[in-house]
């Protein structure tokens, strides 16, 4: 009799557990304790950079071309800019009112986030004007897109990252960014690179490589040696990461706002 009780117990802790396991919550963060890799970049390339641009958003569309958000209110703007000189092809500005954050190409075109003007962008990149407007909620920071499963992450300056829908940009859940085990915290400019996010982190020339299903950090690039200079001040940060189309996917350009160069740099292969 106590055998069949004890059965009977052990089976609807089982059943629980299994409930508990299975119920689908993509809210809940995986967390683990590995210790992520360290990477240090070669530098392959320096190119000049405007050292007037306060680089919110860093990026190559699909057809090549480069693209830089550069923020501060009444100084907001989009730019194209010249891959071989850094010089500025073409730009137009936001809203004076506006404080321009991060870009990334979706399927219908550039969307852009602003701070805390509680809307996003859609440009045309040919004509170089708005298309679409959305409503968002919250600070927005860094934006990259997600090529496999087609949806957007957004940073917030916090440790979690948003996931957006592709054509609505509606929020669609969050994912938490753990590092060691534990929270992160100030993400920032973001960048998909073969299936994988790679995260400024503010007021640190850190670069955080995170699984995208986890949010677990799987490597850190220490890019501290990229810009020594003692004119750097505290708002100088790291704040731009861009991969080219064609380019072999260990292969990042990177920058900062007011920034004197960008850096083509290769990491180190597993």
């Amino acid at each position: 009799m106590r055998r069949t009780l004890l059965a009977v117990v052990l089976a609807v802790v089982s059943v629980t557990l299994f409930a508990c396991g299975s119920s689908g919550d993509t809210h809940s963060p995986t967390t683990s304790t590995r210790r992520p890799e360290v990477l240090t970049p070669l530098v392959i390339q320096e190119i000049p950079h405007d050292r007037d641009a306060f680089t919110e958003g860093f990026l190559f569309s699909a057809d090549g071309r480069q693209w830089e958000r550069v923020g501060h209110v009444g100084k907001s703007a989009i730019r194209e800019l010249s891959a071989e000189t850094g010089t500025v092809i073409r730009e137009s500005p936001l809203a004076a009112d506006e404080f321009g954050e991060g870009i990334a190409e979706g399927p219908d075109g550039v969307v852009q986030l602003t701070w805390k003007n509680g809307v996003a962008k859609q440009w045309d990149l040919e004509s170089l004007t708005v298309e679409t407007v959305f409503a968002i909620e919250g600070e927005g920071w860094g934006l990259t897109f997600d090529t496999e499963q087609q949806r957007f992450f957004q940073s917030d300056g916090s440790g979690q990252l948003r996931i957006r829908d592709r054509d609505t940009f509606a929020q669609t859940r969050t994912l938490t960014v753990t590092r060691n085990g534990k929270p992160t915290d100030e993400l920032n400019e973001l960048e998909w690179v073969d299936g994988q996010i790679y995260a400024n982190v503010w007021h640190s020339d850190e670069i955080l490589r995170i699984d995208p299903t986890s949010g677990v950090v799987t490597a850190v690039v220490d890019a501290s040696q990229l810009w020594t200079s003692s004119e750097r001040d505290s708002e100088m940060t790291l704040n731009g990461i861009a991969h080219r189309p064609g380019d072999p996917p260990n292969r990042l350009w990177l920058t900062g706002k007011n920034w004197p160069s960008m850096f083509v740099v290769d990491l180190p292969l597993p």
